[in-house]
């Protein structure tokens, strides 16, 4: 067995399952569930760092609100562009579904193999270190953070999440609506404290907003990668429509009511940090808002980094709870290891999929910067953003008959897969060292394909040690295939 080829599992029976007789993922994921998994890993470390992000390159107010309002709307027409996609195939695996239907096997790997080793894992790895920072540095004031400290929090972060999906979806949920709710809480805080010092008078920030602007285009879309940033994870409920209980009617619900919040808020929220906090403060800090709470909460300071490092908590667990889903869906398709395609027969999850999220994301950890991740992660994204608007207007051309309950007009996507090729390109002339090796990656992923999975007649020894892993993973983690068929408890 090759990387990609599907393997004859062992039969693993379970005497509890009280003859439902089937191993597959079950539909449990309502509206609002679906609207808390969005809102759970948008609103996560963005709002608390991407403002540094946006503001560093554009180097005004005023811009970095343009900035804002522009990345909002953006993701608002892809979240609709996305609608409609996921409600013409209504399968778990988001972009890679949509990207194999227009154009086949090879750019539908390179589109999932982008997501497996460069948003996912960096997404996670990102987000890990700023769970670290923000909870870290009240207790080092007027230093960095220890790195070894940093990284020892971080990796027990994303242990404890991957555990926690790996055991019960049901919690993995309901945990994201309790995320999303301390993160809300956080957001309210800020935004209260910010807009009472603006009714106080203190505006002195928002005054001549585009002075000093910076308007090089390379500089803005960088800009752009920390926008993808706070706002992404819209995407992140179309990886789990074969687990939503009503996809059709529920998906473009969510979407919106998510995009819808989360722009409004992030808005109020960025007015109400320049009523506390200097663009030459924000800029120093590396957790903003743990600098905004000790300007102005006194003896409950603490209550601020406490609230956000749940929130970043909470778009760990809605990526690995969502990607876990691609990864089990491209192998299903004999586009990954077939072990990867396998659920635990107790806990219908997909184990080995959310093992292979958490080792990748703590290789990811060492590189130690926060920043270099992000544009990492927002390069990838940039890049299935184009295959998929791509694969979108084409589909409209060569399958026009789909049924599409939802439909949008064929120039949106048409212009968002320029626009976001765009942002590519100017990417490799604004940073051209890590555009070349987010580029020597993905062409792996090609290079992996050929070898793996076009490569017929591979060497029986080969085949044969394959097979013994994967048996070996099967019978320690518990994971049998999952389809449509009966499986006999004895």
């Amino acid at each position: 067995m090759g990387l990609c080829n599907k393997s004859k599992s062992e039969k693993i029976t379970n005497p509890d399952n009280d003859g439902e007789g089937k191993v597959e993922l079950k539909k449990q994921i309502t509206l609002l569930q679906g609207v808390a998994i969005i809102v759970g890993v948008i609103i996560g470390s963005g709002i608390f760092v991407s403002p540094v992000g946006i503001l560093s390159r554009v180097k005004s107010v005023g811009l970095s609100f343009v900035l804002w309002v522009t990345c909002g709307i953006y993701n608002m027409l892809c979240a609709l562009c996305y609608a409609e996609l996921g409600t013409t195939m209504p399968q778990s695996g988001g972009e890679y579904i949509y990207i194999k239907e227009a154009f086949g096997d090879i750019l539908g790997f390179i589109g999932l193999w982008i997501n497996f080793v460069l948003i996912c894992p960096v997404g996670i790895a990102a987000s890990n270190l700023i769970f670290s920072t923000y909870l870290l540095k009240p207790f080092f004031p007027d230093c960095e953070v220890p790195e070894a400290a940093l990284q020892l929090l971080a990796a027990l972060l994303i242990c404890l999440l991957i555990g926690i999906n790996c055991v019960n979806v049901t919690w993995a949920t309901k945990m994201s609506v309790i995320i999303t709710a301390s993160k809300l809480i956080a957001l309210a805080i800020i935004i209260v404290i910010g807009f009472i010092y603006i009714g106080k008078g203190e505006t002195e920030h928002l005054q001549n907003t585009f002075e000093d602007s910076e308007y090089d285009a390379g500089d803005i879309a960088i800009a752009f990668y920390s926008g993808f940033w706070a706002y992404s994870g819209w995407s992140y409920l179309n990886f789990l429509l074969d687990e939503m209980v009503n996809p059709h009617r529920d998906l473009p619900r969510a979407i919106l009511i998510s995009m819808t919040l989360v722009i409004v808020v992030y808005l109020i929220a960025n007015v109400a940090y320049l009523g506390v906090l200097s663009p030459a403060h924000m800029l120093e800090s590396p957790a903003v808002a743990v600098t905004f709470g000790d300007r102005t909460m006194g003896v409950m300071a603490w209550l601020m980094p406490i609230l956000i490092a749940i929130s970043v908590s909470g778009t760990v667990n809605g990526i690995a709870l969502g990607m876990s889903r691609l990864f089990y869906i491209g192998a299903q398709n004999g586009q990954l290891p077939s072990v990867l395609s396998m659920i635990n027969y107790k806990h219908y999850s997909p184990q080995p999929s959310l093992i292979i999220i958490l080792l990748m994301s703590l290789a990811y950890q060492f590189s130690g910067d926060i920043f270099f991740l992000i544009e990492m992660e927002g390069f990838g994204f940039a890049t299935n953003l184009t295959f998929v608007f791509a694969g979108q207007v084409y589909l409209r051309y060569k399958k026009p008959d789909l049924p599409r309950s939802i439909k949008v007009p064929v120039f949106l996507p048409a212009l968002l897969c320029l626009v976001s090729f765009a942002i590519v390109a100017l990417t490799f002339y604004q940073k051209p060292h890590e555009s070349v090796l987010a580029l020597i990656i993905v062409m792996c992923g090609l290079v992996t394909y050929l070898l793996c999975c076009k490569w017929d007649g591979k060497p029986q020894f080969i085949e044969n040690n394959m097979i013994t892993v994967t048996t070996f993973i099967q019978k320690m983690m518990l994971v049998v295939q999952a389809d449509d068929s009966e499986v006999k408890w004895d």
